[in-house]
């Protein structure tokens, strides 16, 4: 019975550092919860590069987090949370980089990448006009193979 209350207590404190990641935050409105849930869905967590800062356990991704929901306590609007955070960590933060001469290989990259893929696919494919056999011999050749085509005609 001891062991198990010690082995309790060892899966408690095990999982301790898991349930304080989670925070609770209090809202004014739900308009002002449902704008922080977008946020924290459309901001990248610089750390872990492939998770919004909702999803990261990445103590910089509660920390912008933590500063989202201090902004919109303040009374700061959707875009004035993203300007600040673009302006402190540039579009790479963002899910959805904005059409720039820097992101444009973000944007057409892909399209390029498949239409010279096509158009190589269609180059190696297209049939070559093959010569056929009579083309390809001299007049001393076509000469010889009827030679031998009327020799083996007599046997």
């Amino acid at each position: 019975m001891r062991l198990c209350s010690v082995l309790v207590l060892l899966a408690g404190l095990w999982f301790t550092p898991a349930m304080a990641a989670i925070g609770v935050y209090e809202f004014d409105s739900a308009q002002q919860e449902e704008t922080f849930r977008e946020l924290t869905r459309e901001l990248r967590c610089p750390k872990c590069q492939n998770q919004d800062i909702a999803d990261s356990d990445a103590e910089l991704a509660k920390d912008l987090r933590d500063k989202t929901y201090d902004m919109l306590q303040e009374g700061k609007s959707k875009q004035e949370v993203i300007e600040y955070m673009v302006a402190r960590y540039g579009n790479f933060i963002l899910y959805k980089p904005p059409f720039m001469a820097s992101t444009m290989i973000l944007w057409f990259g892909p399209v390029i990448v498949i239409l010279l893929g096509g158009l190589i696919v269609v180059l190696r494919t297209r049939k070559k006009p093959r010569q056929t056999g009579d083309q390809a011999l001299n007049a001393e050749q076509q000469q010889r193979l009827q030679e031998l085509l009327n020799k083996d005609k007599e046997n």
